[in-house]
């Protein structure tokens, strides 16, 4: 039993609504088009939401969507057979009144409506009483292999014997023209080469040296010193010691590099682009360039324009390509797959311009996606944030997660000394009471921080804060007690760092929920590197959904940001990015691209997917 259908415009006029009960289907239907459709995630065309499960369909040509909810308990094989005919219905009843986007008119579409269904229903009947059968043969994988394929095998050498099926006999002029090889053919072309191998070998002459009277007595071997690639004396080790240049001297005084102050001021920068993009004159030659030769990602359809309506069969092609790009630039292959049938889902129907190509058609509609993915939906502004908690009295707190060695105690100095740079007093918790020097890791940032902007700069105050307990402690406790402590001395900011810990480590992970469920923070970080690919995917997934179930509240406190690391090493494979968004629905807030404490840059969505695109 359906609850509600509705026919709505994506400029959100409703054309048609049907409601069976007096529910409110409001707040489904706005999550549906915030969550699903605005966020470019159409691939997929059914949507839960609370107890409802919502399925859609789009018509790209009128702009128009078609949506259906009914129970999630239910289980309705019909409504993907439903959603289709009353699509083609409403389209060929009204195609008058939806021309010229003006979706103006009285659509009385109960009496259509009602004979739909009941033959949808009707039908779903009789399949149920079908008994399933076996798939033959001919419907599977196998039967689209030929014999060829089936004996040949990569690598095989050409000498070997081959044996050569001919399946289909040609006739010509009157004779049956049978396979040029046979096996004798074969087998004497093969001895022949064997019968020249030995004879050439037998015309080498074979030179023997001559054996000494006596052994000559083997020289003593002596290690030799190391020689070191270096300019000038090669074994100059005294130019390999850089004990002069530490930054601490005989006294432990630490001598900072000042040219590091200042540069952090304000907001974070920009991701930079490597090169710029071009104007639109240049993307036009780009665009025929690429047409012209045979390997570009899009070449395949270099002589189709438009003036014809696209279907899912003549993209297809374009999108399992397009798919293999962006696999080989990092995604993960299930968000690949996802995009690429949000594409196809968005462009299916949609009529062509004269000139428009579907090349430049379906690549502009993937980098628009993209671009959407990326961008923020919400705001995120820490500083503000920061001001507005110190103005309730109270520190803002940040705790960072993630797994094992993505760098999150170095990014978590990063974080401090931008916030340090903006007059902004941190404290830091030691809660990784696990790994052996995490401790002294932080103190040492600490030091180093302190030493960037002394008291002395800050009217006395001590910028940086570091609140340990050692090993072997509990974390959520450490970390309640720097919150309280930080309250009490009126510092701005608390940042968490935690032991890093395997997304399917479950005691690791309910302490992680315990330790965010009993401080609230107010950002939860994941911290993770952009390295990965198929593996982003997992463990984000599996970190939400842990500290989801792990957590007694209602409304559980799941992961809010992510900070990207080691950014600076995947050249253009940026793709993690996009499956991290993607997963999540949070945006990447800050970038590591490097080991100072400047290499800190927030994500450029254009610039993320223009490495992505070229």
């Amino acid at each position: 039993m359906l609850d509600l259908f509705s026919i709505f415009s994506k400029g959100g006029i409703v054309l048609w609504c049907f409601q069976s009960t007096s529910d409110i289907f409001t707040p489904s239907v706005n999550s549906l088009i915030r969550s699903v459709i605005l966020q470019e995630r159409t691939g997929n065309n059914t949507f839960n939401h609370n107890a409802l499960t919502l399925q859609y369909k789009l018509d790209n040509e009128f702009e128009l969507v078609f949506v259906v909810a009914y129970q999630r308990i239910l289980q309705l094989s019909y409504v993907d057979k439903f959603l289709n005919d009353v699509h083609l219905e409403f389209r060929d009843k009204y195609k008058n009144e939806l021309q010229g986007a003006r979706h103006t008119g009285d659509f009385d579409f109960k009496l259509t409506y009602d004979s739909v269904l009941k033959a949808c229903e009707s039908w779903a009947k009789s399949q149920a009483k079908i008994p399933k059968q076996m798939r033959t043969f001919e419907d599977s994988q196998k039967s689209k292999k030929t014999v060829a394929s089936m004996i040949e095998r990569k690598g095989e050498e050409k000498s070997k014997k081959s044996v050569k099926i001919v399946e289909s006999k040609s006739l010509t002029n009157g004779k049956v023209e049978e396979s040029p090889e046979t096996d004798d053919d074969v087998i004497a072309a093969n001895r022949a080469k064997l019968a020249q191998k030995l004879a050439s070998k037998g015309k080498k002459e074979i030179k023997k040296s001559p054996k000494p009277t006596k052994s000559p007595k083997p020289e003593e071997r002596v290690k030799q010193p190391r020689v070191w690639a270096l300019g000038g004396d090669s074994r100059d080790l005294p130019s390999l010691d850089f004990s002069t240049d530490k930054p601490e001297d005989a006294n432990g005084t630490i001598n900072p590099d000042t040219q590091l102050v200042g540069q952090m001021t304000g907001a974070i920068r920009d991701l930079e682009v490597d090169s710029e993009e071009s104007s639109s004159e240049d993307e036009e030659q780009t665009t025929q360039q690429n047409t012209k030769k045979s390997g570009g990602m899009f070449s395949i359809f270099k002589g189709l324009v438009g003036s014809k309506a696209l279907t899912e069969d003549s993209m297809r092609p374009v999108l399992d390509k397009m798919r293999d790009h962006l696999i080989a630039k990092n995604v993960a292959a299930d968000i690949a797959n996802k995009l690429c049938d949000s594409v196809a889902m968005k462009l299916e129907g949609k009529v062509l311009g004269t000139f428009d190509s579907v090349a430049k058609t379906v690549k502009t509609t993937l980098t628009e996606s993209l671009v959407q993915i990326l961008s923020p939906k919400r705001r995120v502004d820490i500083l503000r944030d920061c001001i507005h908690a110190k103005q309730e009295g109270r520190p803002y707190v940040m705790a960072f997660c993630g797994v094992n060695g993505v760098g999150k105690s170095t990014n978590l100095a990063k974080i401090c000394f931008w916030l340090i740079e903006n007059e902004m007093s941190v404290l830091i918790a030691a809660c990784d009471t696990f790994r052996a020097g995490a401790v002294e890791q932080l103190r040492t940032h600490a030091r180093h921080l302190n030493a960037l902007h002394p008291e002395s700069n800050h009217h006395g105050r001590k910028m940086v804060h570091l609140y340990e307990k050692g090993y072997g402690k509990d974390a959520a406790g450490i970390a309640m007690e720097a919150i309280r402590y930080a309250s009490d001395t009126k510092i701005d900011v608390v940042l968490i760092d935690t032991a890093g810990r395997m997304q399917d480590n479950e005691p690791l992970m309910r302490a992680l929920a315990k330790l965010i469920k009993v401080n609230e923070p107010d950002l939860v970080l994941f911290v993770g590197e952009a390295l990965v690919g198929n593996e982003a995917v997992d463990q984000l997934v599996k970190f939400n959904q842990a500290l989801a179930d792990h957590s007694s509240s209602t409304n559980p406190h799941v992961i809010d940001g992510i900070v990207l690391t080691k950014f600076d090493t995947i050249d253009d494979k940026v793709g993690a990015a996009i499956s991290m968004t993607y997963i999540t629905g949070q945006p990447i807030v800050f970038v590591g691209t490097g080991q100072t404490y400047t290499d800190l840059k927030a994500l450029n969505a254009n610039a993320v997917v223009h490495a992505l695109m070229k």
